[in-house]
Formats: structure tokens, sequence, C-alpha cells
């Protein structure tokens, strides 16, 4: 199960760092959704850490 979960974890990980690219290549990326996006990639990424 933990296995499965990390698996989870990494494709959200993944689905957020392809949103923050698409941002980033916008002609004027968004500030909050931009920083919202990488919390919440952090956010992951301690938790998958911890596991």
């Amino acid at each position: 199960m933990e296995s499965s979960h990390v698996t989870a974890l990494q494709t959200k990980h993944d689905g957020l760092e392809r949103r923050i690219r698409e941002e980033m290549g916008r002609p004027s990326p968004d500030e909050t959704t931009l920083q919202y996006l990488k919390k919440q990639k952090l956010k992951i990424k301690e938790e998958i850490n911890d596991l």
C-alpha cells in the first residue's frame, strides 16, 4: 500500500511541476498561482520524504 501511496504522491508532484512550467511560460504569469503551486509541490515532496 505504501508503494501505491508514494506513486500517487509522485504523480501529483509531477502534475504540479507541469502546471508550474505552464504558468511560467505564460506572457505574464500569475505570481499568486505560482506561489500556491510551489507550496503544494513542496508539501507533497516533504510527505514523500517522510515515508
